[in-house]
């Protein structure tokens, strides 16, 4: 049988197909030459590589996760694959013969993690065993071909120290962000997508005392502490029938029958919130946690919208907020892509009895820092826990 092919890599991949053969350099040379013709050994060698990056590893996209200080890959159909190695997004020259074969490694990327895409299901949100979050939709829903969201964990974690060194924390927070720590405060990190908020919670995390219990939630683990007591929870998607799920909500419930000294909770988006301050208002001081937020000041409304959403009243959520939440730190990325600790807030009540959150620093690109209306709060914080 002829298979209708100009091209060898479906020429092989049909007929190693069609006779259940392996994929050896052997089997191929073997498929190649199935019609007659000559084929030289660089060509067999060439589809064997192809076709055995089709079925191992992230395929055309393992040499950029292999970059050193990458944390995004971002696949737009075949012929638009950007990385981001910590500078902001840049286009590679890595490319895929055809959407078919990003269509492929996206749905052996989402088997690996148990999950289904296909035309039924055209999109997917998933953790890999080494951690990477996976997410793909498949074409026609993107109209530009499959897309590909790969956010890849950090090899190395970062202390505050190194944080200070690379221009994410400037050197006059140090200081602040370890009273931050030892005294115990409540804190929230706020920031958009990848501006760092993990990051910074994990050396934050690592400066807890080692003689603290850390509870984590999350719901794709990615905290990995330099700690010696670390206890972490992951939520679990529904599998393919639509069983078994178990909620962020769930956990933190759980989380308070094991006797944490610090209860994090990875990141909050969902009715969690409600359990979250429920917890922070039960003795849990010191505990952590982050949001999706543009400013600092965005903070309180962004727990008002979670928490009504979730059936608490306004002056509730406003009200356990209060007492609850210490401080928040806010990071954005700069015009360059780099990521940078921004301000420092504290929350207070305003004139209507709702929570505000006020500037206690503020940090300029050159890293000096401008003393806001929340400084002599940030302070009083600070002499109060120190005397607990």
């Amino acid at each position: 049988m002829t298979v209708p092919s100009l091209d060898p890599v479906d020429r092989v991949r049909a007929r190693l197909a069609e006779h259940g053969a392996g994929s050896s350099p052997g089997e191929v040379a073997r498929a190649l030459r199935a019609d007659g013709g000559l084929t030289s050994d660089a060509v067999v060698l060439d589809v064997f590589h192809t076709l055995r990056s089709e079925s191992t590893g992230a395929g055309p996209l393992d040499p950029l996760l292999g970059l050193p200080g990458v944390t995004d890959i971002l696949v737009n159909g075949p012929r638009e694959v950007y990385v981001d190695t910590g500078a902001g997004l840049t286009r590679s020259d890595v490319t895929f013969r055809d959407d078919e074969s990003v269509r492929r490694l996206a749905q052996r990327l989402a088997g690996t993690a148990g999950r289904r895409l296909d035309d039924g299901c055209p999109y997917v949100d998933v953790r890999m065993p080494d951690g990477t979050r996976f997410h793909a939709v498949l074409a026609p829903i993107a109209r530009s071909g499959t897309c590909l969201s790969l956010r890849v964990p950090a090899r190395q974690l970062l202390t505050l120290d190194e944080l200070v060194a690379s221009g994410t924390v400037p050197a006059r927070a140090a200081p602040l962000l370890a009273d931050l720590v030892g005294c115990r405060l409540a804190v929230v990190i706020t920031g958009g997508t990848g501006s760092g908020k993990t990051t910074l919670l994990n050396a934050l995390l690592s400066m807890v005392d080692p003689n603290e219990r850390i509870v984590l939630v999350e719901d794709a683990g990615e905290l990995r502490p330099r700690h010696p007591h670390v206890v972490g929870l992951e939520a679990r998607r529904p599998n393919v029938e639509g069983a078994g799920e178990i909620g962020l909500r769930t956990l933190v419930r759980q989380s308070l029958r094991m006797r944490p000294d610090r209860l994090v909770v990875g990141e909050v988006r969902g009715a969690e919130v409600v359990d979250l301050l429920a917890a922070m208002n039960t003795g849990h001081e010191g505990s952590c946690s982050t949001v999706h937020a543009n400013s600092a000041r965005d903070l309180p409304a962004r727990f008002e919208a979670l928490g009504v959403a979730a059936g608490l009243r306004r002056d509730a959520v406003h009200a356990q907020l209060a007492s609850a939440i210490d401080v928040v730190l806010h990071l954005r990325r700069d015009r360059g892509g780099r990521r940078r600790l921004d301000e420092i807030g504290v929350l207070a009540r305003d004139e209507s009895g709702f929570v505000e959150v006020q500037t206690a620093v503020r940090f300029r690109h050159g890293g000096e820092a401008d003393l806001g209306p929340g400084a002599c709060r940030w302070d009083a914080l600070l002499v109060d826990r120190s005397r607990r």
